[in-house]
């Protein structure tokens, strides 16, 4: 089985962040055989005032592959949550099965994107999740991050939102390397322009010091741009990238 498994809400601002949480937890996971684990996406959420949050308001997702039954991934993520949640914060858990599909998928993708827009609460979060009948659970806390679990696991099956946790560094800012061995060597699909047209592995793009990868069409992709009109293709910068 393949599963969605989400987590947010679960740092304080003294704390290691709630990305640094979920990798730990999918290495214990991995080492334990409890299944295999793809790379963690951070979904950003909208930023209200209305909105508790430590600080950027973002959920973190991680496909769960290998995976004969949910119990044995649940039983260790309570048991994770609860032992390393930050004081003070709400934790929500959500995993959702890939099966899930037609007017359920469409749902829940749409709550992930109202997520990015609007204030949402516990209970229309726990009413989706029940209708839908996916697993969402709080762990501490007012376990408001049930939504941006939920929201998560939504965004991520959407395919269309998310950066990848971690940064790559190939080379000094501003040199050029073909843009097929770019993606190669930072794990992504291809580059594509901000349109989303593929650009031609031989072309040469400029890089960051700081390579961030993001989600489109349920793939991990760098985005590209004119360093100037007609110029030579650049990756973004990471400061672009905070519109992923």
């Amino acid at each position: 089985m393949h599963y969605y498994l989400c987590i947010d809400d679960t740092d304080n601002l003294e704390t290691k962040g709630t990305g640094w949480l979920a990798e730990q937890a999918c290495n214990e996971m991995k080492d334990l055989g409890l299944g295999s684990f793809s790379a963690i996406s951070r979904h950003q959420l909208f930023v209200h005032e209305d909105v508790p949050y430590t600080s950027h308001n973002s959920s973190l997702c991680v496909e769960v592959g290998d995976c004969g039954a949910p119990e044995p991934i649940l039983r260790h993520m309570r048991t994770f949550l609860e032992r390393n949640a930050a004081p003070g914060s709400d934790p929500g858990l959500c995993l959702v099965p890939e099966t899930l599909s037609g007017e359920a998928r469409k749902r829940l993708i749409r709550f992930g994107n109202d997520a990015k827009r609007t204030v949402l609460n516990k209970g229309l979060a726990y009413g989706l999740a029940g209708e839908l009948g996916v697993h969402l659970s709080e762990h501490g806390g007012t376990g408001d991050g049930v939504i941006g679990a939920l929201a998560g696991a939504g965004l991520r099956m959407g395919g269309e939102d998310g950066r990848y946790r971690g940064w790559h560094h190939l080379g000094p800012e501003g040199s050029a390397l073909p843009a097929g061995e770019i993606a190669r060597l930072c794990g992504a699909h291809h580059i594509q322009d901000q349109a989303g047209t593929e650009v031609a592995a031989d072309t040469p793009v400029l890089l960051q010091e700081r390579i961030k990868l993001i989600r489109r069409h349920g793939l991990a992709v760098l985005l590209a741009r004119p360093d100037k009109p007609g110029g030579t293709l650049r990756l973004l910068h990471k400061s672009e990238l905070k519109a992923y």
